[in-house]
């Protein structure tokens, strides 16, 4: 038997069944707590944006349009609430080092290697514990619109369009983003790399 799917789920939370509620907050309350996580980079706001999600969802649910998606729905009002938490606390994510990036429709590869491909990084002699340092320093200083472009599309691996969504950001702005991110983390990366190993030559 198929899993209802998540706009079934809401439907019947609508219709009073409370078991459906649960069911969706069962569904997705680690990969929201993971997003707010990335994007706060602090476990106890993630908390907060996780808990202040689901209760927009809940009291909410009746202006969702069925006929729509959920799930980018979903990550709209996470978004939304990490945002607000960040303005707060100004607070930086940190990005994995091995993280997977890209979808089922794009080439997955891992989130460093679209700064190496450029050219060859004189990075042999620096270790990795260095190499997570240098980019979570660098990602800490990246601007929000950056960085939050980055964590939808690379760590949820949502659809170009659905970044777009969540974000309320045309498609093109997104790419944009994207490639605006690509080359200011690159650039940045290449140049501590360098320094780095230089230092233990």
């Amino acid at each position: 038997m198929d899993a209802p799917t998540d706009e079934r789920l809401l439907q019947e939370h609508l219709h009073g069944r409370t078991a459906s509620f649960e069911l969706l907050v069962r569904r997705y309350t680690a990969e929201l707590f993971q997003f707010a996580q990335r994007v706060t980079g602090d476990s106890m706001a993630a908390e907060d944006v996780v808990q202040e999600t689901l209760l927009q969802v809940h009291q909410s649910g009746a202006s969702f349009d069925l006929g729509r998606r959920f799930k980018p729905w979903l990550f709209t009002i996470a978004a939304n609430k990490a945002r607000d938490h960040l303005r707060r606390r100004n607070r930086r994510k940190e990005v994995s080092f091995e993280a997977q990036v890209g979808n089922e429709d794009e080439v997955r590869q891992r989130f460093i290697d679209l700064f190496s491909a450029a050219g060859d990084l004189p990075d042999d002699d620096v270790t990795v514990e260095e190499k997570r340092r240098i980019v979570r320093d660098i990602v800490e200083d990246m601007p929000d619109k950056l960085r939050e472009v980055l964590v939808l599309a690379y760590y949820h691996h949502f659809p170009y369009k659905d970044v777009g969504v969540i974000l309320d950001v045309p498609l093109g702005t997104v790419k944009s983003r994207l490639h605006a991110a690509v080359v200011w983390f690159g650039e940045r990366y290449r140049q501590n790399v360098t320094e780095k190993a230089k230092e233990g030559s």
